[in-house]
């Protein structure tokens, strides 16, 4: 057994991958959830060959409202010590033209399941006196998201609900971080079709450079961290403007227009 488990959702790639790397560094036993069983046994077998922890992997869809009841059922009475709501997605395009399926499928997965699992976990860590939620937000929770805006809103529910939530449980043992990546080589902007965007065209963070500095912000206690120096920078820029103009600049950086 290791240290402690932690409990990742969209642990198959990119972010959550690289998050469960570190926990499992770290001894913590993990409880790997996605949709893509094979990419999770072939990580499942290497953390535990690599570092001798205990790996269950847990293939569920975020988006079926049922799915974080039966993740806790099937934990059972194990307890997790570390939260990581990492699932997510985005759907690109004028909001009157995106499919509202799809939508629909963003805002359980983005937001109400993100939601349920830290409403069924949390009571336990606070029993215990002891956990850690990491909620994984974004840049985008700072600005509103023309040709993307469900998914833009769904991260600043995100980042307002984790930063009342580290107010709440001050003192209790218990610390709730949330991680703000910006532009991340990730299968993201793929999924999302936004690769062309210009967006996507700059720079963009590793993977596991984001989890890295998400994972020691978390192990710290802080309350919120935005990934990479030009991120924050940019971030507190945006703070000052004006939201119009903010709205302007962003539609242009979503574009996947010449």
């Amino acid at each position: 057994m290791g240290r402690g488990s932690a409990v990742i959702t969209g642990a198959s790639s990119g972010i959550g991958e690289e998050l469960a790397r570190l926990c499992a560094a770290d001894g913590f036993d993990l409880i790997l959830i996605a949709r893509r069983v094979e990419a999770l046994e072939r990580l499942a077998d290497e953390l535990r060959g690599k570092h001798r922890i205990d790996v269950r992997v847990l293939t569920a869809d975020l988006a079926d409202s049922g799915a974080p009841g039966e993740i806790v059922r099937q934990i059972g009475a194990q307890p997790v010590d570390i939260l990581i709501n990492n699932a997510g997605f985005g759907v690109h395009g004028p909001f009157a033209q995106t499919d509202w399926q799809e939508e629909r499928r963003l805002i359980e997965v983005n937001m109400i399941a993100l939601t349920h699992l830290t409403k069924l976990l949390l009571p336990g860590m606070l029993a215990r006196r002891s956990g850690r939620v990491l909620n994984v937000a974004s840049t985008a929770a700072f600005v509103p998201g023309p040709l993307m805006a469900m998914y833009y809103a769904s991260k600043a529910f995100v980042f307002s609900l984790s930063l009342a939530l580290a107010n709440e449980v001050e003192g209790s043992g218990v610390t709730v971080t949330v991680l703000c990546p910006g532009p991340t080589r990730t299968e993201f902007d793929q999924v999302a079709k936004i690769s062309g965007s210009r967006l996507f065209r700059g720079s963009a963070m590793s993977a596991a450079d984001v989890a890295r500095e998400g994972y020691d912000a978390m192990m710290a206690g802080k309350a919120e961290i935005i990934a990479g120096a030009r991120n924050r920078w940019m971030i507190l820029g945006a703070r000052l403007a004006p939201r119009s103009l903010l709205a302007k600049a962003t539609r242009r950086l979503n574009s996947t227009a010449e």
